[in-house]
């Protein structure tokens, strides 16, 4: 846009892997059919909800949470030293699906202010229960850390 400097929401996110569009298949919006990583060390994160330094969850909708969870996500990535572009796979676990449906369109900028415009194989699953009670999503990654 003229007149206006690209936020982090907007930035194109370059990574390192091959995101792969399977033509037969309905165009991916939001997560890719497949990634190919790149060689490098592999990280596993666990999962991570919306809680705090002290424990506690934090939030009580979706995007609350989501928000927290997303950047417990890139804080964990760092710590190992990697970045959201390194992502090749993120679960998204959430005990309400029609809750997290009826969110996707205020989701995506918040998907966007922790990991950009880099959208890695993303699977969501709808669960009875999470580890902490409180807790509406969990967000699971792997990335692959080039060497």
């Amino acid at each position: 846009m003229v007149g206006r400097a690209a936020s982090a929401v907007d930035r194109e996110v370059s990574t390192p892997h091959r995101v792969v569009v399977a033509p037969e298949l309905a165009e991916p919006v939001g997560f890719a059919h497949a990634v190919v990583a790149a060689p490098g060390r592999t990280v596993y994160l666990g999962g991570q909800t919306a809680q705090g330094p002290d424990g506690a969850i934090r939030g009580s909708t979706i995007l609350e949470q989501f928000d927290v969870a997303a950047g417990n996500v890139v804080a964990a990535l760092k710590a190992a030293g990697g970045s959201p572009e390194h992502l090749v796979s993120l679960l998204v676990y959430v005990t309400d699906v029609p809750a997290y449906r009826s969110a996707l369109r205020e989701l995506g900028p918040l998907y966007r202010k922790h990991f950009g415009r880099h959208y890695p194989a993303i699977a969501l699953f709808g669960v009875a229960e999470l580890f902490d009670v409180e807790a509406k999503i969990e967000l699971l990654g792997t990335a692959v850390v080039p060497t």
